[in-house]
């Protein structure tokens, strides 16, 4: 798995849920298909007079999420931003050829109500429940930071084994100290709740 083929299913998955907050701190979220994807960015259209358009404006983070029939689901977090103006309308026209059931939904030139933003900063984390163990991987769109999330055991391990047994995914290790491998994590927090001398710390 790498990032070029998280955005591949991502196209093929189709239609991606977009999550925002709005002016009140309230969770908003809808599905959008209007998609370009190019390999460093993915471009996305809706109309200036919705809601949506609004808190990307105002705020710009956005969540979106997809979920395979293979069980995989991938998740971008970034900030979205309207593109330059200059490139507005080849971008618009991109999205239309691609999807033609746009042209019925905005025949013609009323499609120009439409705003093209862009991602091209993003984490793009993959989580595959299809496959055992689990399997998940992060990925960097542009020169997005990537948060380090999950559980971690430190040296304050007495090697007592009591997470390992806990673990629903046994994907921990013995050692000094015992380790936890990171790309079959649940990010359950069994461990992290049963250690006996907490020697688990949980991060992001």
């Amino acid at each position: 798995m790498d990032l070029a083929t998280c955005l591949k299913k991502m196209q093929l998955v189709g239609v991606l849920a977009f999550a925002t907050v709005d002016t009140d701190g309230a969770p908003q979220i809808r599905n959008i298909s209007a998609i370009h994807y190019e390999e460093d960015a993915i471009y996305f259209f809706t109309a200036r007079g919705k809601n949506f358009c609004r808190e990307l404006q105002q705020d710009g983070r956005v969540q979106i999420l997809c979920y395979t029939r293979y069980k995989e689901m991938i998740r971008m977090s970034g900030k979205a931003y309207a593109v330059a103006e200059s490139e507005q309308e080849k971008l618009r026209d991109i999205i239309f050829e691609e999807q033609p059931y746009l042209g019925n939904v905005y025949p013609g030139d009323t499609r120009n109500i439409g705003i093209v933003f862009c991602i091209d900063r993003a984490e793009i984390e993959y989580f595959n429940l299809g496959v055992n163990p689990i399997f998940r991987e992060t990925y960097q769109l542009g020169n997005a930071g990537i948060e380090e999330k999950g559980y971690y055991i430190t040296d304050a391990c007495i090697g007592c084994g009591t997470c390992q047994s806990s673990c629903p995914q046994r994907c921990i290790t013995e050692g000094e100290p015992f380790t936890i491998q990171q790309n079959h994590c649940l990010h359950c927090g069994s461990c992290y709740e049963n250690c006996p001398v907490q020697a688990i710390e949980r991060r992001g």
